[in-house]
């Protein structure tokens, strides 16, 4: 009876599998196909260069490349030009306040994601401050004391929602620590593909000191950072941590000695998000969806999203430009098509 029943559980978890893989893949857009075995409708590459539609009340469509689009004081989104052009910068430039999440700010930084998701010429944002030695230190607690207590949960869930926004934007992204990050603002940097900082910025999740926990999504994002036992004490002790020691457990993939300017972190960030520009811009999209999918999975389920995932490359002009480049020996001229 045992043996009988074997093979009717794997096929239910073959099934799963695949409705897995399906889900995984859904960001690819509703013709998405599964290659193999896993089949269905194909994804056409124009639904990659579309991405999804803007929502409603998001910001206006922007006047170009180099102009500043000036949501508020609060934060400045800037599309660089020239040799620079497809990288934004969104600048959180809250002097008085040490860039802490206020209610403006929010609402602000999720207007500005929205906008970019929908941006097929966007290929790298760049999250830094525009104020000198601060990051972010987390949330406004001169606003948060004036909240009754039903208000903090929607206004945490608020935070934790455009949080998620800036980890699932399609393109990399790259969070410049040139000062202090603590408890939100170091969960907004966890959910930024890559962390750069100045050895004179200061990091850490540092809720339990107020006796509440990390609510931005960094009980889950550091321990899939750095491990599960350091997080934890990290957390536990609500310790802050310099560049140099956030380097040495792998909070941050790069650290600088602080320069003149104190845009050290930023400058790195710059140049990592050049080496960026030139690859395939739907080949990025895809490696990160496949990246960020396949490490929530096992590894059997991670290497069939792999495989749905190179599938979406094959039929894109972008991947015959890149052979006939290498053919002629010359730099490929991608569209993201």
């Amino acid at each position: 009876m045992a043996a009988a029943a074997a093979p009717g559980a794997l096929g239910a978890w073959q099934a799963g599998r695949v409705r897995l893989v399906a889900a995984s893949c859904a960001p690819l857009g509703p013709r998405w196909r599964l290659p193999g075995s896993l089949t269905g409708p194909r994804l056409g590459s124009a639904i990659w260069a579309r991405g999804r539609a803007p929502a409603a009340g998001g910001l206006p469509l922007r006047r170009g490349y180099g102009s500043e689009v000036k949501t508020d004081d609060e934060l400045r989104v800037r599309y660089l030009e020239e040799e620079n052009r497809g990288i934004v910068v969104l600048g959180i430039n809250r002097a008085h306040a040490k860039n802490s999440f206020s209610k403006n700010l929010v609402k602000m930084l999720s207007k500005a994601v929205d906008a970019l998701k929908s941006d097929k010429k966007v290929r790298t944002v760049i999250v830094r401050s525009e104020v000198p030695g601060i990051f972010c230190a987390g949330a406004d607690l001169k606003e948060r004391v004036k909240m009754n207590p039903s208000e903090v949960g929607p206004f945490v869930s608020k935070i934790r929602a455009v949080i998620n926004e800036i980890a699932n934007l399609p393109v990399p992204t790259i969070a410049a620590l040139d000062g202090l990050a603590l408890g939100g603002g170091l969960e907004l940097a966890l959910a930024c593909d890559i962390r750069v900082a100045a050895s004179s910025a200061k990091m850490g999740l540092v809720e339990t000191k107020l006796a509440i926990i990390p609510g931005g999504g960094g009980t889950q994002r550091l321990p899939r950072a750095i491990g599960m036992s350091l997080a934890k004490e990290l957390i536990f002790s609500a310790r802050v941590l310099d560049g140099q020691e956030a380097k040495a457990v792998g909070l941050v993939s790069h650290v600088l000695e602080q320069n003149q300017e104190g845009d050290a972190a930023y400058r790195k960030a710059l140049d990592l998000a050049r080496e960026f520009l030139p690859q395939g811009p739907v080949a990025m999209r895809v490696a990160k969806l496949a990246i960020n999918q396949g490490m929530e999975v096992d590894l059997v389920t991670g290497l069939a999203i792999e495989e749905a995932c190179y599938a979406q490359t094959i039929p894109t002009k972008d991947r015959l430009e890149g052979l006939l480049a290498f053919k002629e020996k010359r730099s490929p001229r991608y569209k993201g098509e």
